[in-house]
């Protein structure tokens, strides 16, 4: 379910009612919580956390006019996901949440190479997210991004 809004602020207008809230929230959490460098953007569809072009000309994968991305969040059909690049690519990383996870209590971990998902907005673990959107700088994921590539 891709947003063809073009900004944040119109992405957001769109969400459903019971769904507004905790998106409005997780980004919040997000962007409070980010090291400095990162910018937010709609890319994907999706309200995204980015390393800025000037930061890192070479862009993502081959497309040098698309800015790398980092962290992104959206109200998929069934779901809140929130894509963490850094999880991907960092198993020292992975493994610290999936332990932090299973102790914030919860529920199951719903998580594929990158994408977390939320069935219920209610039971997000913002301060957990908080702590994870804090622990990768912007230099370290590009060092991280370009090691994995």
């Amino acid at each position: 379910m891709q947003s063809k809004a073009t900004t944040v602020t119109a992405y957001l207008a769109e969400l459903p009612t019971d769904r507004k809230a905790a998106m409005t929230k997780l980004r919040s959490t997000i962007k409070g919580n980010l090291p400095p460098g990162f910018a937010e953007v709609m890319q994907y569809g999706m309200i995204s956390y980015v390393v800025p072009l000037k930061k890192y000309p070479a862009g993502y994968h081959t497309t040098a006019n698309t800015p790398l991305p980092f962290i992104s969040i959206a109200s998929q059909k069934n779901f809140i996901a929130l894509y963490h690049m850094g999880l991907y690519g960092d198993a020292k990383l992975l493994a610290w949440f999936t332990k932090a996870y299973a102790a914030a209590d919860v529920g199951k971990l719903n998580m594929g190479k990158s994408c977390i998902r939320f069935s219920k907005p209610d039971k997000i673990p913002m301060l957990l997210l908080a702590e994870l959107a804090g622990k990768v700088t912007v230099d370290h994921w590009i060092a991280q991004y370009e090691k994995n590539r």
